[in-house]
């Protein structure tokens, strides 16, 4: 009997491409939560994403009392879930620390279920990448885009600022004034425009996302070219997130089905502090769906990771 009875723990962990975040509970409460850096493979080397992984669990560990071997399931959000360099580490690396069955999902799953808790809606992420999800009444998500950096990262701040970046040398061609490159150049410390380019075109390249806030912050001032490239970047998330309420209105289909459009909630650095972007995403939306339902609290990932993790026989999705 005090077997059945005995306290159980969860722990949620958001695993993103500059930092992770750990949340603790128990069958009902959030007892702690810690941030470290990054454990995420396709952003750091093995020993790094190993000292940020020991980081959080120490902090968890000496903030609760609570032994990590006790922990009877964790869920992992992160994106690349797919990708066997980020799998296998992970499952690996929390065997050596974590008791307990372990669970990987999407970034964006977590952030959905946050917001949604395995109910029907569309999560739009866009923080350092982007990525859209989305359920249904019977419960298959479906994605858009998440292809990451070279391929997709819609509306992201990757996307902001490389985006920035070539609208801004657009702009020389089109005889347009600007303040992007300047703004760059003062940032990245470089003399020069022939510096700028070079920098820009180095191998590996630059961090584009660290632009993302310059991008924004003068798009706000009314410099129009930078003001076009926030636009774009909601009005590219908008599309994606219609590409999924149509695909959940596919498969919802029936005879003599009303069809409606699923509430959408936000996540990411971006879309929670760039106001423009946002702002762009939400306009497109209602344009495209009149009266559609878009979420004013943005989206717990970390919380949504524990809410996944208390659940019982929870499996990760199949890749579409």
């Amino acid at each position: 009997m005090g077997e059945m009875n005995r306290m159980q723990y969860f722990l949620g962990v958001d695993a993103g491409g500059t930092k992770t975040e750990f949340v603790l509970g128990d069958e009902s409460r959030e007892l702690t939560r810690v941030r470290a850096g990054t454990i995420k493979r396709m952003k750091a080397d093995a020993a790094t994403a190993e000292a940020n992984l020991r980081t959080g669990l120490i902090e968890l560990q000496g903030a609760t009392g609570i032994s990590l071997q006790s922990i009877t399931r964790c869920c992992v959000g992160t994106a690349g879930e797919t990708v066997p360099l980020v799998v296998n580490w992970l499952r690996e690396a929390f065997a050596r620390s974590v008791g307990g069955e372990l669970i990987i999902v999407g970034d964006v799953e977590i952030a959905l279920d946050s917001s949604f808790f395995g109910g029907r809606g569309v999560l739009v992420l866009a923080g350092t990448g982007s990525n859209v999800a989305g359920r249904g009444s019977k419960g298959r998500i479906v994605t858009a885009g998440g292809w990451g950096p070279a391929l997709a990262d819609q509306g992201s701040g990757h996307f902001l600022g490389l985006e920035g970046l070539r609208r801004g040398f657009l702009a020389i061609d089109q005889q347009r004034p600007t303040r992007l490159l300047d703004l760059a150049r003062d940032f990245w410390k470089l003399s020069s425009l022939g510096e700028l380019i070079e920098f820009a075109n180095a191998n590996p390249a630059p961090e584009f996302s660290k632009l993302a806030p310059l991008v924004v912050a003068i798009a706000e001032e009314g410099d129009a070219v930078a003001q076009e490239v926030v636009a774009q970047g909601g009005a590219d998330l908008a599309a994606l997130a219609g590409l999924v309420i149509e695909h959940i209105r596919g498969l919802e289909a029936g005879a003599g089905a009303t069809f409606e459009v699923p509430a959408v909630a936000i996540a990411g650095s971006i879309l929670e502090r760039a106001a423009p972007v946002r702002n762009a995403l939400i306009a497109e939306l209602r344009r495209s769906y009149p009266g559609i339902e878009v979420e004013d609290a943005p989206a717990d990932p970390p919380a949504g990771a524990l809410w996944a993790a208390r659940q019982t026989g929870r499996r990760a999705p199949a890749a579409l």
